[in-house]
């Protein structure tokens, strides 16, 4: 959904930093993810506030500070077809998982649930509903691209840290440089940070299920979602 893009733009608001930093850290270390056995808990508890920390867990399944507005959840969703599509592509480049299936097979099972983590469809009406809380900021991945400078702006006020005008221009400038290299690194495939790839490999009668699963289990839910820019 854009979460590994979102924490370097988080990382590079938070701390006034610029990309060139970023490509010489191991970004995994400044935010670690929490229910990784790497570098655990132990770790985590160790850093010193403000920590950034990355999750993949449903909103229940969070800590308990979280749920009692003690700690800040900076949330990112993204439309549901490009994000299986990049998902697919995800699975079939990682040597651990080594997904070897078809992309309609893959499709099936992110539609039937069965995939990690759970069901995408719970997981992001789970924060949505909590999307006005104030220790909680929902953002879109389509939103990054369309307004880039906006979302900058509401990192800014939500992390509480201060920019004067031209540093704030400067740093949007920063975070379209960032999103620029990961939506094109040669390691990605091409063109899997970008808004409507779903359009490349969808047929039509995949199309037509998946709007039909995404009505039956999101059709009480008010969250919408920009397909094209």
């Amino acid at each position: 959904a854009g979460t590994g893009l979102l924490q370097e733009v988080v990382y590079l608001v938070s701390q006034g930093a610029d990309p060139d930093e970023i490509g010489l850290m191991n970004i995994d270390e400044q935010l670690p993810v929490l229910e990784y056995p790497q570098p655990g808990l132990d770790i985590i508890k160790e850093l010193t506030s403000p920590r950034l920390i990355k999750s993949h867990l449903p909103y229940r399944f969070l800590p308990s500070d979280l749920h009692n507005g003690n700690s800040k959840v900076i949330y990112m969703a993204r439309n549901p077809k490009d994000l299986v599509v990049s998902y697919y592509q995800f699975h079939r480049s990682l040597r651990t998982m080594s997904y070897r299936g078809t992309f309609q097979e893959f499709c099936r099972r992110f539609m039937n649930d069965k995939l990690g983590y759970g069901s995408w469809f719970e997981h992001v009406q789970e924060f949505w509903e909590h999307h006005m809380d104030a220790n909680v900021l929902f953002l879109k991945y389509e939103d990054m691209h369309k307004d880039l400078a906006t979302m900058v702006e509401q990192l800014v006020r939500f992390l509480g840290v201060s920019y004067d005008k031209a540093q704030l221009e400067s740093m949007v400038e920063h975070c379209h440089q960032l999103i620029d290299q990961c939506c094109n690194a040669e390691a990605l495939p091409v063109g899997r940070g970008r808004v409507g790839l779903w359009k490349d490999i969808f047929t039509v009668s995949m199309n037509e299920k998946f709007d039909l699963v995404y009505k039956q289990k999101m059709g009480k839910c008010d969250l919408t979602f920009d397909f094209y820019l």
